[in-house]
């Protein structure tokens, strides 16, 4: 029998994290050898021989915890907000000296979203406009999400390079935030609304037509089959890693 992933969770009392534990301990080629709530001792990774940890926190503690796993070779799936240009340097540098560990960032879990988001930066050298509608439970403590400001970039970032020029716009005077958000020169909307968990749609625009692309993930185990796939992935990929679609072989 193939050894099995020694893994912990980290955050395992919240709506994620509860998801997690249940789907690591089914998994064949993994062992759930921690779940750690808030407050609980990082220490413990050490003591129950954790070699891979999903950090699936809060946005306050989740640097700490990656720090503590790279300097103890333990390999890092990190589904927590929170992690700007600042803080990604910072590992980044940390990883340096850690040349054999992997962490991958991922915004959003969901093997349906994070090709839908892949879609949709290929859809973009080809459409005049573009905006994104991002939505979700009334719990979530981030606006815009995760995902919808990862799929922003990617969507800025193919436009950039196919020479595409910035979205049309003859808006002179608005109530604050009607536009949305700018991210990277994409506006990115924001709904919250009890009943959804999360929901993401892409609207481009060019003469005479319009294409959407949608996602959506009705309950929180849609995100498990990427977190498994990012835990039997991520030794293979020392450094850092930020978005699922790192580990695809999306063929775009």
């Amino acid at each position: 029998m193939t050894e099995q992933l020694a893994v912990a969770v980290l955050g395992a009392n919240g709506r994620m994290g509860r998801e997690a534990v249940k789907a690591v301990d089914a998994a064949a080629d993994m062992k759930l050898v921690a779940a750690l709530g808030r407050g609980d001792s990082m220490d413990t990774l050490l003591d129950a021989g954790a070699q891979y940890v999903v950090d699936l926190t809060v946005p306050d503690t989740t640097e700490a915890n990656v720090r503590f796993a790279v300097e103890h070779g333990i390999h890092a799936v990190v589904g927590t907000t929170g992690w700007d240009a600042e803080r990604l340097a910072s590992l980044r540098k940390l990883l340096e000296a850690h040349t054999e560990t992997g962490v991958l960032i991922a915004p959003n879990f969901a093997l349906g979203s994070v090709l839908a988001s892949a879609f949709a930066a290929k859809a973009a050298q080809y459409f005049e406009s573009v905006e994104i509608i991002e939505l979700h439970h009334p719990n979530k403590v981030d606006a815009p999400s995760g995902t919808s400001v990862r799929t922003a970039q990617l969507i800025a970032q193919a436009r950039e390079e196919a020479g595409v020029p910035a979205s049309p716009d003859a808006t002179e005077s608005s109530l604050e935030g009607a536009r949305g958000c700018d991210v990277d020169g994409v506006r990115v909307h924001s709904v919250r609304l009890r009943g959804l968990v999360a929901h993401q749609e892409v609207l481009f625009g060019g003469p005479g037509e319009q294409l959407t692309l949608r996602h959506d993930s009705f309950d929180r185990a849609s995100f498990m089959p990427g977190v498994l796939l990012g835990l039997r992935q991520v030794s293979s990929h020392p450094g850092l890693t930020v978005g699922l679609d790192g580990y695809l072989d999306l063929g775009l």
